[in-house]
């Protein structure tokens, strides 16, 4: 167990008894996380951009069956501490802190954000990560054109909407009304579920957190493809289809994968970039099947 502070589980309650809910250093920074019983070796799972842990608790108990599962708010996010940066160095640095301190080597499964995260930590302490699962990582390249896509707009207006006092059914429906350029609403690509937890997420959320997403600064100081090259474990990425709103394009995957010294690629046609949570019994399957042949 990592030393922390137990707290009152502020949105959900823990997906079994056996969950905790507490508070870990991180450098500067106290994190917030949900940590399971010590049934293996640890396993730590990673949010991306604008979401919490939560976004896991349909797999905790799967996952909790055979490791140390821990899941945690990355900075800014849910209960965790808000900062002054919001760069994905941060993120990296954060997690390493928190990596450090667990017993063994852990693996890491990390959605978007989450997913370069996981890189980053895997290059710079090889010797504390024994996997990693990168789901859709947004590229370089794609978060260069992001001004060209409809993620532009829907993550202005997410930020817009972040922050307490509103009320969740009204931030949902507010998610629901955002448009794409195109003129596609939201609320026509999730359903009324999803934009209630994500409008659940928002109202934990620093609005800051999307300013260098915006400003096009996200990557300052992190460079995927170098962080991949130094990657030492095997490494499952996750391909989303970009014509559903995947962050990786096929010629980045590619040049990811070549990257990694052990890497196993799956592309997804027809499937987003929230593959977990449109196509949640095929990524466990693909999960399990990947951390079982460690």
């Amino acid at each position: 167990m990592i030393p922390g502070e137990p707290q009152v589980v502020r949105m959900n309650p823990s997906p079994r008894p056996d969950f905790v809910e507490r508070r870990l250093a991180a450098g500067g920074q106290r994190l917030n996380a949900v940590e399971g019983p010590p049934n293996g070796p640890p396993l730590l799972l990673l949010h991306g951009v604008g979401r919490r842990w939560q976004d896991y608790s349909p797999f905790l108990a799967a996952f909790a069956a055979r490791a140390h599962v821990f899941a945690l708010d990355h900075r800014g996010h849910g209960g965790s501490d808000r900062a002054a940066r919001y760069l994905v160095a941060d993120y990296v640095a954060d997690v390493l802190a928190v990596v450090r301190g667990l017993p063994s080597p852990v693996a890491v499964v990390g959605h978007s954000l989450g997913a370069l995260v996981a890189l980053g930590v895997a290059a710079a302490a090889p010797e504390m990560v024994r996997a990693v699962v990168l789901e859709d990582p947004p590229s370089a390249g794609f978060l260069d054109r992001l001004g060209e896509t409809s993620y532009a707009t829907q993550f202005a207006a997410m930020q817009s909407l972040a922050g307490p006092g509103r009320p969740v059914g009204a931030t949902a429906r507010a998610l629901a009304d955002i448009r794409s350029p195109g003129g596609v609403r939201l609320g026509d690509r999730r359903d009324a579920a999803a934009l209630r937890f994500l409008a659940r997420c928002l109202l934990d959320l620093d609005p800051a957190v999307y300013t260098p997403v915006l400003d096009g600064r996200w990557l300052d100081g992190f460079d995927p493809l170098a962080a991949a090259a130094n990657v030492r474990c095997p490494a499952l990425l996750l391909v989303a289809d970009t014509a559903e709103g995947g962050m990786l394009p096929a010629t980045d995957a590619d040049a990811l994968a070549a990257a990694l010294p052990d890497a196993a690629r799956i592309d997804l046609p027809g499937v987003g970039h929230l593959i977990h949570g449109t196509q949640p019994d095929r990524f466990l399957r693909t999960v399990m099947n990947s951390l079982d042949s460690l």
